[in-house]
């Protein structure tokens, strides 16, 4: 099989989804230090809420300038091919969580979500992740609930406890 980031002559060739990472880098870091100029109010030290978002600007903008050399000389390490099935199962997840977190409740959306990472992970039994998901999503939901005073999205199950 013919490797596509390799010319004729066998030299690396730009890694052009390297490249796409270090452009998202690069605009994230803008967006960042763009918002923080926005942030008003003053501070009695030297550090003002503005600080951290600068820095965290300023990291992804030399992140994304490290990526964009790295890529352009081509030095990204080979990446193995994406298996659909994996993603497929994230995905949905990702997708059951957001469409049952009100309605079921934080425990069993993030539940469902967890036995499907699972699967993607290779664990097939959902028979038995989908019970744990909810059980350690629920002790997770008790943790907020308890001791942080935080409210997550409560279903059937939070009502229990509240």
């Amino acid at each position: 099989m013919t490797d596509l980031r390799h010319d004729v002559a066998g030299q690396r060739r730009p890694d052009r989804a390297a490249l796409a990472i270090g452009a998202a880098l690069g605009l994230l870091g803008l967006l960042v230090g763009y918002d923080a100029s926005r942030l008003t109010g003053g501070s009695y030290a030297q550090i003002g809420p503005t600080a951290f978002p600068y820095a965290i600007a300023a990291a992804l903008i030399v992140l994304s300038g490290w990526t964009f050399v790295e890529a352009w000389r081509g030095e990204f390490p080979e990446r193995e091919e994406d298996r659909i099935g994996p993603i497929a199962w994230i995905v949905g997840g990702l997708a059951t969580q957001a469409l049952l977190l009100h309605p079921a409740g934080f425990s069993i959306a993030t539940g469902l979500l967890f036995a499907a990472t699972a699967r993607a992970f290779g664990k097939r039994q959902l028979w038995k992740t989908i019970p744990i998901g909810i059980l350690l999503s629920l002790a997770v939901w008790g943790v907020f609930f308890g001791l942080l005073r935080l409210r997550l999205p409560a279903g059937p199950l939070e009502s229990l406890f509240i």
